[in-house]
Order: structure tokens, then sequence, then C-alpha cells
């Protein structure tokens, strides 16, 4: 079978991994003998924050929540479950690759974003030198070079019988690589999805592309030909051709995965017209009124899928998950009271809006504090497809964990789990590593070996380092991320004086 044979590392070792692989598939076939399992929609934002919208994810509603109109939004959180702890990586490839294989970013070692082959984005740096990650993205094929090659999720969901549709950003594997084009990494159908993380223009006067400013039209949307030189969005665009997928699929009469993966709200900043007055007129700047309009263009696209769904009688048997892949960019509000921003270590770069409706599993209206992480996605919508998977995680070496007892409120959830993220990287930020336990957070620096220490439970805008004053629990946290670094051999950033790899985080280790 196509994903049992990619089911390797770049070793090649295969082994356990194809067995489980086997069953997982197996077990698929014997319970659509019985009944057809539910359509899911992954409906993923690119840079929204975790307080960009007007569902509140705080314990209380904050200025950006009374700034925001996304109404689409408060009806799913209402029928659905909101996920006031969810986290996703600081950027987005890295997120997007840990969605599609249930792997952390230390692990798969796609730790920046990609673009071009064999290319960094990394600027130079006067201290030290970003490893020599993945940037080349994921891939169909191991033997391309800096890629990881690993079983996704839409494939296993197309070898268990779905149909497996991709609309909008791809951002999987950089230009020129297999991975660039999703239909090699396991789905049936793309509709513009290419090696850009970013649209050369949100407007199709411009073709979206970004010739119009003299920009590279390497960020430039594939696909989207029938829009262009017209006055529409690109994001309702998207919209239109996925709701035509989903007619496809009705029609067919096959269970489907559509993966709505909308380019807003990432830069360019371009307004929506349809609704950037509204904004303007409630006093929001010029900026602000535009992102806020890119927001409630993407809300608006939610609720004109949920419409399509109640059109077609598929509602009660279509599971809708919504998600964002990292913070809000450093150019909008910050989500106050959390602290920072994308591509930073803080919850303001990783923390993000999360809301499941599962029909006939999830409690109408229900909050979750539990905190979740990006990669447990792959394993969660596994299990909801009805797929054995709980072997997945010794064989294949994934980080996720499935979350569908949270779900379906439930035990089997690990309690106080440790959570990670991985940025060795120089690109508009410092180089990090950092570690969540329970309400206890660590973040080490690459640059000067620097520890900081928060306890979220009292402190979520983590203005209070407390690694002076809880010398116990700095090394408790220290060993829990060093052991977990070595576990998955991470990557580290090279010390230009000495020409060694940064160490891994140990109590004392700081530059004076």
């Amino acid at each position: 079978m196509r994903e049992a044979a990619a089911f390797m590392n770049r070793s090649g070792r295969m082994g356990p991994i194809l067995i489980c692989t086997l069953a997982l598939l197996w077990s698929s076939a014997c319970m659509r003998s019985h009944q057809q399992p539910p359509n899911i929609i992954l409906f993923l934002v690119d840079d929204m924050g975790w307080q960009d919208t007007s569902v509140p994810f705080h314990d209380e509603v904050t200025d950006l929540n009374r700034g925001y109109h996304t109404p689409n939004m408060e009806n799913l959180a209402a029928a659905g479950m909101k996920f006031t702890q969810a986290y996703a990586c600081a950027v987005c490839s890295p997120s997007r690759i840990s969605l599609m294989t249930g792997w952390n970013a230390a692990r798969h070692r796609v730790t920046n974003w990609t673009l071009r082959k064999n290319r960094s984005p990394d600027p130079m740096h006067p201290r030290i030198q970003p490893p020599d990650w993945n940037m080349n993205g994921l891939s169909p094929d191991p033997n391309i070079e800096r890629t990881l090659s690993s079983a996704t999720l839409p494939g296993l969901l197309r070898e268990a019988g779905y149909r497996t549709i991709h609309v909008g950003k791809a951002h999987f594997g950089a230009k020129g690589t297999p991975g660039e084009d999703p239909l090699n990494l396991g789905f049936d159908e793309n509709i513009a999805g290419h090696a850009a993380g970013g649209p050369g223009s949100h407007r199709g006067r411009h073709d979206f592309s970004a010739a119009w400013r003299g920009g590279d039209r390497i960020w430039d949307v594939p696909g989207l030909e029938a829009y262009h030189g017209r006055e529409i969005g690109l994001t309702e665009a998207l919209t239109l051709e996925a709701n035509q997928a989903i007619d496809r699929a009705v029609a067919e009469g096959r269970p489907f995965y559509l993966y709505m993966s909308h380019y807003a709200v990432h830069a360019p900043f371009e307004e929506d017209p349809r609704f950037f007055q509204e904004f303007r007129n409630r006093g929001l700047s010029e900026f602000d009124a535009t992102f806020a309009s890119m927001l409630k263009a993407m809300d608006k696209s939610l609720g004109d899928i949920m419409a399509n769904l109640e059109r077609h009688g598929i509602t009660d048997h279509t599971i809708l998950v919504f998600m964002s892949d990292n913070g809000s960019p450093k150019q909008a509000a910050r989500n106050l009271p959390l602290r920072g921003h994308k591509l930073l270590p803080y919850e303001g770069g990783t923390r993000v809006p999360l809301i499941v409706k599962w029909p006939g599993v999830t409690a109408a209206g229900s909050v979750m504090e539990n905190y979740v992480m990006i990669e447990d996605i792959f394993p969660t919508l596994l299990e909801m497809a009805g797929l054995k998977v709980e072997a997945l995680r010794g064989a294949a070496g994934i980080d996720g964990v499935s979350f569908a007892p949270l779900l379906r409120n439930t035990n089997g959830y690990p309690e106080d789990r440790a959570i990670f993220w991985h940025f060795p990287h120089t690109y508009d930020q410092f180089p990090y590593s950092s570690v969540r336990k329970g309400d206890w957070k660590l973040i080490h620096f690459h640059t000067d070996g620097r520890l900081e220490l928060y306890n979220l439970s009292d402190d979520i805008g983590e203005e209070r380092d407390l690694s002076a004053v809880r010398p116990e629990k700095l090394q408790e946290m220290v060993e829990i991320l060093a052991g977990y670094l070595r576990e998955v051999a991470a990557q580290m950033p090279v010390d230009k004086k000495t020409g060694q790899a940064v160490r891994y985080p140990a109590v004392g280790m700081e530059k004076r």
C-alpha cells in the first residue's frame, strides 16, 4: 500500500511500522463494512491569534473580542467544544508538518518555514549558525535531501476510503521538490496549494499575484485562473472552490476529508471591501480594520461551508475542526493578556484558537481547559475516522496524543503531559527551545543558555520569571526539556566561536 511503504524514516527502516499501518488499515476495512465513517473538515487559519475573534478563549472578554466580529465561529463554539489552551508551533511550516505526521518539530526537523530548495530563510547572525535542518520540508520520497518522509494524515485517510481534498495554503515542501504538490502527500485533489506560505495578493483583480507590486512571482497562487481580473477576494474564491469539491464528494457517495487551509490572514494585508468599512466605522485604524475585515471574510467562509453541509443534509455526519497554525503576526494588535506574537516562544506566539464539533459526541457549548498540541490533530482525526491508532505512537515514533477522550468527556487523555517547541533559527527572532508541563513553562535561549520559568496558572502573561526563586522546579523542567531533545536528537545551532553545536539546556550554563 502506498502509505504503508511511506511509513519509514530517512534511514529506510520500516519493520513494525509497516505491521501497525497494515493493522490500522485492516481495522478500517472492517469498520467500513458496518457503517460509513464521518466526513471530516479541518478548517485551518493562517496567523490567527488566540483572541483574534469575537469568541473569547480567555476566562473574560477582551478588547480584541469586542473589536472583531466572527459570528460563525460563535455558532460553531455554541454547537461544539472550545479549547482554551490549544497550542501550535510559533511559525507555519513546522505546524503544518506536525499535523500531517503527528511528529513534533524537534523530531521532524522542519523547524522553520520552507520555500526554495536547499535555501534557508535565516539571515546571517554574528554568533550562531542554524543547523542543516529539513529546509525542503515533507516528501513522499525518502531519498530527497533535507526532507522528512513519513505517512501522512490524508494518505492514511485515503487508504481508509476517504476522498481527500486540499484547498488553499499547502506549504509542505520547497519549490522544486515533490512535497510542494499536495497530490504527492496523500490528497486526491489539490486546489491552490503549492510551495509558498503566503499569497502574492489576496485580490482577484491582481490575479492573486505579487507581480502588481513588483514582487517575486514564486508567491503567486496557482490554479485560480477562473477568478483572475475579478473583484473577488482569495478567501471567497477558495470557499467557492471548497464547496464545489464538497458537492462532488457528496455526489460520489464517499466520505470526504477536506483540509480547508486559508491563506488568510497572512500578509500581504489587504482589506476585504465587503467588511472593511464596518470596522472603520467602529473606530479601528486602517490597518486594524484591514486585519479585522480579513478575519471576518475567513469567518464568512466558515459559515458558507457550514451552510453547504446543511444544504446537503450532512451536518450531523460531518466533524468540523477549527484551528490556527500559530499566533498573530507582530504587525497586528497584541493578543492580551498573552505576551508576544508569531515566532516567539511566549504564549502569544503559540497559543491558538481551537473549536471542535463532533456531532453526537461533543457537548454543545462545552469548554475544555486541558491543553493540546498541533501534532495531536494527526491521531485525533484518525481516531475520529474509526481507525485504530494506539500502536502508532510507539512504532512510528509520533509525538501526538489523541484528544478524542476529551471530546467524549471520558478518561484516557494524559494529565500534565509535557509538550515541546524547538526553533534553532535566527529568522526574525532568537533561537530557543521550550517545554510546558502542567502549569509550568520553561524557555531555553540558545544564544546565551539563559532560562526563563513561568507558572501559567497565575501568570498567563509570562511577566514573572521564577527561575531564580524556584530552583527545584527549574531543575526539573530543564531535565525534562534536555531529555526530550536528546531523545529525538534535536538539532541545535552552531556557536561560530567554538565551531560546536550549542549544548542542550542545563542549569548554570548561562554565558556571563
